[in-house]
């Protein structure tokens, strides 16, 4: 990896006055989603299997009890980045922005060697940010494409380039009009944020690309 943008490896609605809002993904016109995100459900069951991964891993760890409780917030963590990757993924999408099988592997490559090796990189990511070994490849994807993003944008360190890199991730987030089952709280779309929950999204935009950061 080369430069890491201010939307970490890891965590990021007003609607338009004419289109109606989404019926709450809790009732009867979304039952069983999490949340509907550009008109695409995230079934609950796909956000309890990623969370039952990382408690499997966790509870593999010598410190089972510690993770786990530093993680009590695991299935909203695990909604915001899966909202988060949709949002990202529409950024890219609208500036013409892809990433390559290579360009993942060759993250995760880039992961390990700054680890220390895959078992210190998988134990990291799984202490720090919560992600399980089969959920690395995530990381590294997202790694790539806000390092992408950033470079199409020209996003710079500065406070300018910060701005401009969260209006086009605000609006990409209120163009897909995010619907959030309300026992998770409710999407922001100008914090790129899932309520009340803090996702270390916005990073320094130069700090070097490194594992400790999943969001």
């Amino acid at each position: 990896m080369h430069r890491r943008t201010a939307l970490s490896v890891s965590a990021a609605a007003t609607l338009l006055a004419a289109a109606p809002l989404l019926t709450a993904c809790g009732s009867d016109a979304h039952p069983g989603a999490a949340a509907v995100v550009g008109g695409q459900r995230i079934d609950v069951s796909s956000l309890q299997a990623q969370v039952a991964d990382v408690r499997t891993a966790q509870q593999a760890s010598p410190n089972a009890e510690q993770l786990i409780r530093e993680t009590g917030d695991l299935s909203r963590q695990k909604l915001h980045d899966m909202i988060f990757d949709r949002v990202a993924r529409k950024v890219g999408e609208d500036n013409g922005v892809t990433v390559s099988r290579a360009e993942v592997q060759q993250a995760r490559s880039d992961f390990v060697r700054q680890s220390g090796g895959e078992q210190q990189m998988a134990t990291a990511l799984l202490q720090q940010r919560g992600v399980a070994p089969g959920q690395i490849d995530d990381v590294a994807r997202r790694a790539v494409l806000m390092n992408k993003i950033a470079s199409k944008l020209g996003i710079t360190n500065t406070p300018e380039g910060q701005k401009k890199l969260t209006e086009a991730f605000s609006k990409a987030s209120k163009e897909l009009k995010i619907d959030v089952n309300p026992r998770y709280g409710s999407w922001d779309d100008e914090k790129i944020q899932l309520g009340t929950y803090t996702a270390p999204w916005v990073r320094q935009i130069t700090k070097p690309a490194a594992v400790e950061a999943g969001a």
